[in-house]
């Protein structure tokens, strides 16, 4: 049966049959792995486009022979064949309907690198980042460099022909082609290069007769990507095959090896950023300054930027980057440039840290601008028209033009230097009169492309999205050339069929046809989405930032796909697997999926992707989510009860007294393994102690004779007797203390695993002169009555005594029902704290993100809870708020350690990094994820992913620290990793200064 065959059959035992069929040749033909499972195939239903295809399968080829016999049997099969890298296509050419060949698994290496020459040798997996860190030590790299170089292959950039924003440097991707290795749909292994080498069997013919046509019918633009090269074959262009190759979008053969050729890295570099009054003036200033050599020429408009800190005035900016053998060389060379520049303001940026911070703002763009400023969906689809850099001001102008005519919005950003253009544009891709919108605009584009002597595509391709309207462009004759083109190379049209040579429709095969009509159910609020969870779903566009293999700075994302090296685990492919299950048509039992289940497994809830995604998917919210429908009446994993009812065990034990006892029978090996089998804990993890003396009880010893319940109302209360209810209702504020008042909260971790943070806590906020109470612990059944300074007696008996709880075991673990209980009491408690405005003060990040994202997610119908979550304060944030003219004591060490992920992603950490530098702790934290996330490192099965987690930012950062630095881990969680897997105590922020003040003061 062929695959024709086989998609027609009418049962779905015919297809699967046929599958089954495919996939057990393929298994004896390759070794490789071969995936044919419902995740190996829907974790490539997709690139970063508008496009879905569902394949039959997928193949990692360990080499060039297992590329050969996978050619072989689908040939026979009649199963098209997709080469992916790293699936970051635009235009749809990374999907197909057949069998994706992944060369990210094996096929990654580089083989050679040779200085000398200025040369590598490549396997078409190669992440371009991997290349660029082998050359920088000689001093060379690859030239072209897109915006996704930390995830982005070499064998991908060459299908494509990608720039990125050095080109007016260092061109395109072709341009650094020294020689391929390919192989044919039929088998034919060719070494591609100049001089007809490695042509297949009459591609000469078909260039040497039709030479004038190649003459002509191509323009001459620095970024025309779109169609095919053949004019690289023209004899005084050297009839270069290997450069004729680039860009065919893996439609004419399988690249299985390239001979790149590398350039010297500048010693040295400076940023010009120069600021003009809308993106037009920039673009008609960008093609003078070519001429004084620039780096890049990069143009940028304000629509797109939500926070220009750092950049000059202006309604646009272009980024002008220049080189140098010196720093001085390098600026001298920036400052020419806005010598150079009609700019309305500049500025030159030497500072390495902040040419990056800068820098990402351009190399985000691909995913930001998929937001509009109010919100509103964006896609891709005219992502890279090109131009001659001379027209690019005037075909702006046109374009919003045209936008405006269509009733469409979008913002430009790009190569300016080269006359490309990105835009995503707010198009209704979910309704047929959207979709017919999209059609007639993308017709009328291509018209106006042509007409300023554009390119349909300058960077990404044709793939689905453009390649229909290539006539518009080429004319018909030179369309039909294609075609001859493609028959020489791939007479079965086995490799990507439907790309660039006889097209699908651009309008076929979106990705957002499958998804249901109407919204989902859920329980959290998704207010950026407008509550809906399909439209959460859709921000992942598959940008791909999450498969970067390394971070820098502060960054979070992802710590399982660093981990596992495995798509299922990054934040794109639990997205992918979501939109699945939402399609329903290779997932079919919804929440109930395993596959997604498996997926969302490995996901740590470290809440990275909320940040440093440049959509902002929230992963941990959606696996909460997820994880609340799935168990729903159905009997759950042991570490969901155990760990997930933390704060419930651990009260109890405190009321009981408990501590000693299980601190003792914990520390029996037997009882210890037993006790971690039956609550699902890893049998590697130690089970923490837990203290005999809770902050709680701490702080009540502190309690004054005139307040022995201790009550807000006691002696410092805020506005004398009742403020906050008064006598036992609720907390009590602790002695001394003139400034503003401060209620801590008094998460459970602090409470009772560690409460010499919240002990700390206290002698620190208490020496910047803060009032500090803890929250109520009553939680009344009736109002007040009177004065608000006495309550009825029948309400007072009617009170219940209760904790305050910001949820998080709960949501984490997905047991939304029971978090949005604990929620709602919480918010109870507090009610008179809201009242009175009382900042408060959240040690545990954790809590605290949970309190500012979820809480308010969670109980979007509650008006409490928006204003609690704006109450919440890290411990750094109250001293900067409230204590501003505190300084607080000298510490005169350096630090190390991690900044908690969930700080990284939902707080900051600007004041922390004040807070540290008053006090004389030097140096910067790493990023990533300590690994042991709350519940996550602790459950079966998690382990060795969570050391993985741990080794690749906390350790390493610790491991290298200086002797006398300070180990700083304001989370539970981190101080716990370090404890159990190195034997480090790391220590929070808080612990630190308040010893500083007791040595201060002559203590020990």
């Amino acid at each position: 049966m062929s695959f024709e065959e086989g998609l027609s059959a009418e049962g779905l035992f015919e297809r699967e049959a046929f599958a089954q069929g495919l996939e057990a040749e393929l298994r004896r033909a390759v070794r490789g792995e071969v995936g044919f499972g419902v995740t190996d195939r829907a974790l490539v239903t997709m690139d970063a486009s508008n496009y879905r295809r569902v394949p039959l399968g997928v193949v990692a080829p360990r080499d060039t022979d297992d590329v050969a016999a996978v050619l072989e049997v689908c040939r026979a099969r009649e199963v098209p064949v997709v080469a992916r890298g790293g699936g970051t296509s635009i235009a749809g050419q990374a999907t197909g309907t057949g069998v994706v060949l992944d060369f990210t698994r094996h096929m990654n290496a580089l083989l050679d690198l040779d200085p000398g020459a200025g040369t590598a040798v490549v396997q078409p997996g190669l992440v371009l980042d991997r290349l660029q860190e082998a050359a920088a030590p000689h001093g060379l790299r690859f030239g072209p460099d897109p915006s996704t170089h930390g995830r982005c292959t070499l064998g991908g950039m060459i299908g494509n022909n990608s720039c990125g924003s050095h080109s007016v440097a260092w061109g395109t991707t072709a341009d650094s082609v020294r020689e391929l290795s390919v192989l044919t749909a039929r088998g034919d292994r060719l070494r591609l290069g100049g001089n007809w080498a490695g042509a297949p069997p009459g591609l000469r013919e078909l260039a040497e007769g039709e030479l004038a046509r190649l003459r002509t019918g191509f323009p001459d633009l620095p970024r025309r990507i779109s169609g095919y090269a053949l004019d690289a074959l023209l004899p005084e262009n050297g009839a270069d095959v290997a450069r004729s190759f680039c860009g065919s979008e893996g439609t004419l053969g399988i690249l299985t090896e390239a001979v790149v050729n590398l350039v010297p890295e500048p010693r040295a570099r400076a940023l010009a950023v120069l600021g003009y009054a809308d993106e037009s003036a920039a673009a008609e200033a960008a093609p003078g300054l070519l001429p004084l050599a620039p780096l890049t020429v990069e143009g940028m408009a304000a629509d797109l930027i939500r926070a220009p800190a750092g950049l000059p005035k202006g309604g646009a900016w272009l980024f002008v980057e220049t080189g140098g053998e010196t720093p001085g060389e390098a600026r001298a060379r920036a400052e020419a440039v806005v010598r150079a520049a009609d700019a309305v303001d500049a500025r030159v940026v030497i500072d390495p840290s902040e040419r990056r911070t800068l820098w990402r703002l351009r190399e985000d763009a691909a995913g930001t601008a998929t937001r509009m400023p109010d919100g509103t969906e964006a896609w891709p689809g005219w992502e890279d028209c090109a131009v001659p850099p001379a027209r690019l001001g005037a075909y702006l102008r046109d374009f919003r033009a045209l936008l405006a005519g269509h009733g469409l919005r979008g913002t430009p950003y790009g190569h300016f230097g080269d006359g490309c253009v990105h835009v995503r544009i707010d198009f209704d891709l979910l309704t047929d009169a959207g979709v017919s919108r999209f059609r007639r605009f993308s017709e009328d584009l291509a018209d106006l492309v042509v007409a300023h002597g554009g390119s349909l595509s300058g960077e990404h391709g044709d793939g689905q999205a453009r390649a229909e309207l290539l006539p518009r462009m080429y004319g018909a004759e030179t369309v039909e050339l294609f075609e001859r083109a493609k028959a020489v190379w791939d007479p079965d049209d086995l490799l990507n069929p439907g790309i660039l040579v006889r097209p699908a429709p651009l309008d076929a095969n979106l990705r957002f046809a499958v998804l249901p009509r109407r919204p989902v159910e859920v329980t959290f609020g998704y207010p950026a989405d407008g509550g809906d969870f399909r439209a959460a779903v859709r921000r992942c566009v598959g940008v791909a930032k999450c498969r970067t293999t390394s971070v820098s700075g502060s960054a979070v994302m992802c710590p399982s796909f660093r981990a596992t090296g495995e798509e299922a685990h990054s934040t794109r492919g639990r997205a992918r697997l979501l939109h699945e299950m939402l399609a329903g048509e290779l997932i079919t039992d919804g929440w109930r999926s395993t596959e997604v289940r498996d997926a969302l497994d490995l996901c740590l809830s470290c809440k990275g992707c909320r940040s440093d995604c440049p959509v902002g998917v929230d992963m941990a919210t959606y696996k909460a989510e997820f994880l609340h429908h799935h168990y729903a009446g159905r009997l759950r994993p042991a570490a969901h009860y155990s760990m997930g009812s933390l704060p419930v065990w651990l009260r109890w034990i405190a009321r009981t007294r408990t501590a000693p006892l299980l601190n003792a029978l914990a520390s029996v090996r037997p009882l210890a393994r037993a006790a971690r089998r039956a609550a699902g804990i890893a049998v590697e993890r130690e089970i923490p102690r837990v203290a005999e003396r809770t902050f709680g009880q701490w702080w009540r010893g502190r309690a004054s004779p005139r307040d022995p319940d201790g009550g807000l109302g006691g002696p410092g209360g805020v506005g004398g007797p009742g403020a906050f209810g008064g006598g036992a209702l609720a907390g009590r504020t602790a002695p001394g203390g003139t400034g503003d008042l401060v209620v801590l909260w008094p998460d459970t971790f602090t409470e009772h695993l560690s409460p010499s943070v919240g002990r700390a806590a206290v002698r620190v906020l208490e020496a910047a002169g803060l009032r500090v109470a803890l929250p109520p612990t009553l939680r009344l059944r009736g109002r007040p009555v009177g004065d608000g300074r006495s309550r009825a007696a029948t309400a007072l008996l009617r009170a219940r005594r209760d904790r305050v709880c910001c949820g998080l075991t709960y949501i984490s673990t997905g047991r939304l029902d029971a978090a949005r209980a604990v929620l709602r009491r919480t918010l109870d408690l507090m009610e008179p704290v809201l009242e009175a405005g009382a900042p408060v003060v959240v040690l545990e990040p954790s809590c605290a993100a949970a309190l500012r994202s979820d809480l308010p997610e969670l109980l979007p119908e509650d008006p409490r809870a928006d204003r609690l979550a704006a109450s919440v304060l890290t411990f750094a944030e109250a001293l900067e708020r409230h204590a501003p003219l505190w300084t607080p004591p000298a510490v005169d060490r350096p630090v190390a350690g991690q900044t908690h992920c969930h700080q990284h992603a939902v707080l900051g950490d600007t004041a922390d990094r004040g807070l540290r530098a008053s006090a004389g702790l030097t140096g910067d934290l790493s990023g990533g994820c300590c690994g042991l996330a709350g519940n996550f490192g602790f459950e079966k099965g998690h382990f060795e992913v969570s050391r993985a987690c741990a080794e690749d930012q906390l350790l390493p950062a610790v491991r290298q620290a200086p002797p006398d630095a300070v180990i700083l881990a304001d989370g539970y969680s981190c101080r716990t990793q370090l404890a159990q897997l190195t034997g480090i105590r790391g220590r929070h922020l808080a612990e630190v200064l308040a010893d500083a003040l007791d040595r201060a003061e002559g203590g020990p």
